[in-house]
Order: structure tokens, then C-alpha cells, then sequence
């Protein structure tokens, strides 16, 4: 094989391939104009990043050209992922399959924060675990590395503890005070108590009957879905062959020795099947962790007992912009948050025993115990509605455990690195946090067993896709620079880092005196098209890559999620190449994503044409007069054109397909039209607190608002002349 000389410092090679300054490096790999890995010697120092992203054509032309990898990582989630990257930057040549999207499972459906686990130093400290002492010293190490890699993606987040026992206080401050000391010179702000006059101040939401103060301490809060895609693109950018949408069908076993050599895969896209051969595989599927394994050896036991946590997203006036609120110890044990994250709300559970490693669906029971507890810590002026609900979801935490235990509560989240007799390396359990801690193990282990020629671990300090040149203040020369609207050029600058001007750039033309660039997706949300298009780019390639992981749409607000989705799909289409029945067979997916995976099915449950009506009779009589000012004709229903005339007198314009989507909310029975049973099972849901932000029954009260102040006489209205 031929050698190209790198020089230290800063070089160009194969095309734009930069080498930067960063540990000790013999070999690094660059890919040739076929997407095809070469291997360079480099310069003692030098590590070799790309500034051209490959396309995913060019990386499964990689993993099908370049011969032998060095280590090959099934798994595309954080560790998985991780371990590319560690392996990368050591100068292995190294692949990762994922057979869905990056981060589609569990690395996505997180509590969103970064943390050591302040419950898991309370279990090490009652119990004088030195384990638990460990795994909790060593979360607070990477939570620092974690904030400095991606600066963009992630701030500390401080986190009040409200205190309604005096006895609590001192317990609960020694307890935070000794995470702040176990924390040590990585320690993000000080812990510090608060009044219950200044608690109130900065959550002014809560309770305040029987409040005696609050304890603040300080954690980390990230976009975990980009978080764990900028670890994907970053090992690209560092040579990596890794591709999405490609699964493992099995492993591949040396006929001479026995040893794992390789794995079978296939294109998810395209059906194609080919070979990948590597010296090392490492097993980094989270929760399907043991389903590899027995890819291996089918008599292995079970070494991963699944954990659910379910979460759902409120609006943002729900809790302060920069204040989260954590209750250690619920009415049943665990442990809820109640967090701002994307200028909404999130409040979830954690530790729920499950038996399936495929993310279960949300159910009303979980929604409503969620509620129950947020009830018990806002205050009574705060009406916690079930319709406020934007979206739900579950994810799968895959623990480590004995296969007899049924205790997940009692579990850590440490994680194991473990090697079968055939060489496969697995890697399980561990938590979001630690996940370079955990790829460094892994790869540590793979080095030793399988004898690769490698350096030491160089992640600790590396910055992650969109990190190199971010600032604060980025966002404000996309202002200058392009006229984008101030909240999305925020939005861009803390998605993207420093390639938010590559999004910018790309971005269409408004026609609009302001903003000048950056037509939205929804109009409540930052979302804008070109990120569709940037989204492909970055591997994206279907609609609910960008709905959920690209952008955060589907977990932020699942009917505005739903809203965007022709539009996406529209540009996508454009993108890929996508004839009408593909696009057909992508909006369908997408949906049916949303309504069982994201909680729109629970959503739309709320009112169904079995809903029942539960009005006092002056209620009925008021919303059935309110509905014949749109039903002139008595017709018992109306239609778009009823809506359609009634604003018309008051002067208000709404494009037809807003009012096909607005009456369809309401239309139960699909049949194109509102029934008078249909308008009055929608109030009595939305009395109930089961509805909210119902679009026709805002209009409708505005409607009659309107024609009544037109009725009154202006001799009787007390002006005129």
C-alpha cells in the first residue's frame, strides 16, 4: 500500500482531509475519490479530519472496497457510535453498521440530561457501595467532557429540589453538597439553598402550601438525538466507514479458528447483501445487546434486563425558562423530573420494568400518573390539563442485571465490557453520560484481545462536529449575514454549531421584507426547509429521521409534527429522488410513527365519537346556539362553506386547506363535516381538561364574539356622535 507523508501541524489530504494536532497517531485513513478507505502514514501528533462529509453512497462503497477493518461496531446509538469514534481517532480502520437511523433508539428517548446521579451517590453513601462511589465520580468526569465536546448542544441546567419537611433540608443539602465535592474541580456551580419566598421567585409555579425552602444543584441538559449524530459525523469526518439503514443478518466465523471475522448485512434500502470483514466486532446495541449475542452462541444467557421510562412534553409555561425540578422520591418510588428543554416542558419517570426491547408505546396510565405527580408540585392556580400533552414517548434503558432479578430500581447503570470465545466484544448497560468512558473500555479490551495495533484513548478533549469555531454569539452574524429571524438563527447556531452556516446558506429566499431567508417548517416551531435538505446530507433518509432526530418536531409537538410532514416529504422527495408511491409510503410511516411511537394515538384518543358529553343543560343550550350561528341552513352539521361565510362577514381570511385541517380535528366520523354531537363532545372534553388548543373552538367563540359587538346598536353602545 502506498503512503502519503502528512505534515505535522496542519495538512491537506485526499481531497480536503485536514490533519489537526491531537495525540499520538501512526496511521490515518482518508477516502479516494470512490469513496474508498486509504490508509496514510501520518506525522507523529497528527490526526487527519475531513472537512468534506462522505455521502452515504460513498461509505457503503467503503465498507464494500476497503478489505479488512481493523474494528467493526454494530450499533448506532451513542456507544455504539462512541466506540467508532475512539477507534477512529486511534488510526484503526473502522466501520459501524446501524440497522435504522443513528440514534432512532434509546439515545434518543432520553431524560435529556447530563448527570452524574445523585441517586445512585445517595445508594453508594446508605449502602457504602465504593462500586456506586465509582460509576458516580466517574458520570461527573465525562458529564464535564461531555459540556466542553459540544458546547453547542449542551449548558448546565440548574435543578431545584423543593423541600416540604424541615427535617428534609439538612439531609438533602448534605447529600447535594457531598455530589458537589465528589464532583471536585469538574463541579459545574456551587449547590445552594433558597427560601421559600426566593423559590417561589424562580418557580413561581409551585405549591407553596406547606413549602419550606428549596436546594438548587447543577447538572447538564442536551439535545441527545444531535448530540449522538455529531459523535456519528464527527467519526466520519475522522475516517470511519459508517452507514445507517444497513443491518447485521449474521456473524461471520473463520472455518479455521472459530473466531468472529466479520458480519453479513444488508442494505435496508436497497436489499442489497455484502460481506464486511474485520478483525474485531463489537456488539453495541443497547437494548438488543443479547439478541447479537446469541448471533454468536445461541445458548448464551441474557445478560440485559430492559428499563422503561416513559416522558411527556408540556408547553414551556409550565416551568421557568432555566430551572428544572426533580422529586427523588414519588408515591410509588421513583423518580420524576420536570425539566425545560426547547422552550417546552418535560416531565418523565424512570426505572419501569418491561419485558421488550422494541420502545413500547405510551399508555394513558403512564401519561396520567406523570400528571398526577406534576399536579402535586405546581400550585393550585396552575391547572394541569391532559390536553397540554404535545407528545409522549418511551424509552428502553438497557441494564445490566442478573437474568433472575426482577428489581430494575436496584440496578446502577454501570456498564460491562465483556469478549465470548469467539472474539465478540459487547459492550452493555451504562447511561448516556458515560458513553466515551464506556467506548474507551470497549476498545481498550478489543486492542488487547484481538492484538490491534492502536494508541491510547485521545476522545477525552476532542471537540464533536459543530464545536471547532462556535461562540455564543455565532447566532447573531446569521442575523447580519443572512437576515435570518433572530429565534431561528438561535435555533441553528445551538443545532449546528459552526456548520449552521452551511444550513444558512442553503436556505430559500422568504419574498418577505423580513426575515429575508428561512421559510419555516411550522410557524410555532425554528424549524426551517433548508434543514431538510441539510438533513440528507447528514444521512437522513426518511421522514422520520427528520421529524425526530434531524429536527425534534415529533418530540416537541406531535400534531405540528404531523402539520410539516407533507412538506418534508416534498423535499425530500426533491433530494432523493422519490416517485409518488415512495412519498406515499413515507408520509404513512411517518404518521403511523407519531400515533403509536410519539403519543398521538393517546392525543387523538381523548376525543373520539364515543366520547361522552357532560354538560350542565345551560352549557348545551349556550355551545348549541354558538353552533346555529354557523348552521344557518339547521342542517344539524356544518361544512368548510359555513365556516367559510361566517368569517366572511366578519371580515377574516383563512385559506381553504388551514379550514379543511382545522374542521377535520373535529370531524370524528370522517365524513367531511362537524355534527352538532361532534362540536358539543369537543367542549365537553375541553371543560374537562382532555383537549386543549382546539382551533375551531377558538374560532367559533371568536366568530360570536365578533357578531355580537357587530348586533349592538351604536345609539345603545354608549358612543357615536
Amino acid at each position: 500500500m502506498a503512503f502519503r507523508k502528512a505534515v505535522k501541524g496542519t495538512a491537506l489530504i485526499g481531497g480536503g482531509a485536514i490533519a489537526t494536532v491531537f495525540g499520538l497517531s501512526q496511521f490515518s485513513q482518508y477516502r479516494n475519490k470512490h469513496g474508498a478507505l486509504v490508509q496514510v502514514q501520518a506525522a507523529e501528533g497528527v490526526l487527519v479530519r475531513k472537512d468534506h462529509l462522505p455521502t452515504r453512497e460513498q461509505q457503503l462503497v467503503a465498507l464494500q472496497s476497503s478489505g479488512e477493518f481493523d474494528v467493526l461496531v454494530i450499533g448506532g446509538g451513542a456507544t455504539g457510535c462512541g466506540c467508532a469514534l475512539d477507534a477512529a481517532t486511534r488510526g484503526l480502520k473502522t466501520a459501524l453498521l446501524e440497522r435504522d437511523d443513528f440514534s432512532s433508539g434509546t439515545s434518543s428517548r432520553s431524560t435529556k440530561l447530563i448527570h452524574g446521579g445523585v441517586r445512585y451517590l445517595q445508594k453508594a453513601i446508605m449502602k457504602l457501595d465504593f462500586e456506586q462511589y465509582r460509576m458516580v465520580k466517574e458520570a461527573l468526569e465525562e458529564r464535564a467532557h461531555l459540556l466542553e465536546s459540544a458546547p453547542h448542544l449542551s449548558a448546565p441546567l440548574p435543578i431545584m429540589l423543593p423541600i416540604y419537611k424541615w427535617w428534609q433540608l439538612p439531609y438533602y443539602w448534605i447529600g447535594i453538597k457531598l455530589y458537589d465535592l465528589v464532583a471536585g474541580s469538574q463541579c459545574l456551580k456551587s449547590s445552594y439553598v433558597l427560601t421559600k419566598a426566593r423559590a417561589l421567585e424562580l418557580f413561581p409555579m409551585l405549591r407553596r402550601d406547606k413549602l419550606v425552602g428549596a436546594i438548587v444543584y447543577y447538572d447538564g441538559q442536551h439535545n441527545d438525538a444531535r448530540m449522538n449524530l455529531a459523535i456519528a459525523l464527527t467519526a466520519a469526518r475522522y475516517g470511519a466507514a459508517t452507514a445507517n439503514y444497513t443491518e447485521v443478518r449474521h456473524l461471520l466465523k473463520s472455518p479455521e479458528t472459530g473466531r468472529v471475522c466479520g458480519v453479513r448485512c444488508r442494505d435496508v434500502l436497497t436489499g442489497k447483501e455484502f460481506d464486511v470483514r474485520a478483525k474485531c466486532v463489537i456488539n453495541a446495541t443497547g437494548p438488543f445487546t443479547d439478541s447479537v449475542r446469541k448471533m454468536d452462541d445461541q445458548e448464551v444467557p441474557n445478560i440485559c434486563q430492559p428499563s422503561a421510562g416513559v416522558h411527556i412534553v408540556m408547553p414551556g409555561y409550565y416551568s421557568p425558562d432555566n430551572m428544572g425540578l426533580l422529586d427523588p422520591a414519588t408515591s410509588d418510588g421513583r423518580v420524576i423530573f420536570f425539566l425545560p428543554w426547547e422552550k417546552m416542558t418535560i416531565a418523565g419517570t424512570t426505572d419501569s420494568p418491561t419485558d421488550v426491547t422494541s420502545h413500547p408505546i405510551p399508555t394513558e396510565e403512564d401519561i396520567n400518573f406523570i400528571l398526577s405527580e406534576v399536579r402535586n408540585y405546581l400550585g393550585a392556580d396552575v391547572e394541569v390539563r391532559r390536553g397540554d400533552v404535545l407528545a409522549a414517548w418511551s424509552g428502553i434503558r438497557p441494564l445490566v442485571t442478573n437474568p433472575d432479578s426482577k428489581d430494575t430500581q436496584s440496578l446502577s447503570r454501570n456498564h460491562v465490557v465483556t469478549i465470548s470465545d469467539s472474539g465478540l466484544v459487547t459492550i452493555a448497560g451504562g447511561k448516556w453520560t458515560t458513553y466515551r468512558a464506556m467506548a474507551r473500555d470497549t476498545i481498550d479490551a478489543a486492542v488487547r484481545e484481538h492484538n490491534l495495533q492502536a494508541g491510547s484513548c485521545r476522545t477525552m478533549g476532542l471537540q464533536l462536529e459543530g464545536a471547532h469555531d462556535w461562540s455564543p454569539t455565532l447566532y447573531i452574524r446569521l442575523v447580519q449575514d443572512y437576515g435570518l429571524e433572530s429565534e431561528v438563527a438561535q435555533h441553528l447556531a445551538s443545532t449546528y454549531g459552526d456548520k449552521a452556516f452551511e444550513v444558512a446558506k442553503i436556505a430559500q429566499v422568504t419574498g418577505k421584507r423580513w426575515p429575508i431567508v428561512g421559510k419555516r417548517l411550522v410557524s410555532e416551531f425554528p424549524y426551517i426547509e433548508a434543514e431538510v435538505v441539510y438533513g440528507v446530507k447528514e444521512y437522513a433518509r426518511t421522514a422520520v429521521d427528520i421529524i425526530s432526530r434531524r429536527t425534534r418536531l415529533a418530540f416537541l409537538n406531535v400534531q405540528a409534527a404531523d402539520e410539516a410532514l407533507p412538506r418534508i416529504v416534498d423535499i425530500m422527495a426533491k433530494e432523493l429522488n422519490w416517485c409518488e408511491q415512495k412519498k406515499k409510503e413515507q408520509l404513512e410511516a411517518a404518521k403511523t410513527f407519531l400515533y403509536y411511537e410519539m403519543g398521538y394515538k393517546v392525543k387523538t384518543d381523548q376525543l373520539t365519537d364515543r366520547s361522552e358529553i357532560s354538560l350542565v343543560p345551560s352549557d348545551i343550550e349556550r355551545y348549541k346556539k354558538r353552533f346555529r350561528m354557523f348552521d344557518k341552513d339547521k342542517k344539524g352539521f356544518i361544512t368548510i362553506l359555513d365556516v367559510q361565510r361566517v368569517l366572511q362577514s366578519i371580515s377574516v381570511q383563512i385559506d381553504e386547506n388551514t379550514l379543511h385541517e382545522i374542521l377535520n380535528e373535529v370531524d370524528l366520523n370522517k365524513n367531511g363535516q362537524v355534527e352538532l354531537n361532534e362540536f358539543l363532545q369537543l367542549m365537553s372534553a375541553i371543560q374537562k381538561g382532555r383537549v386543549s388548543g382546539s382551533r375551531l373552538a377558538v374560532l367559533m367563540k371568536s366568530a360570536e364574539e365578533n357578531l355580537r359587538r357587530q348586533a349592538i346598536p351604536v345609539d345603545r353602545s354608549g358612543g357615536g356622535l
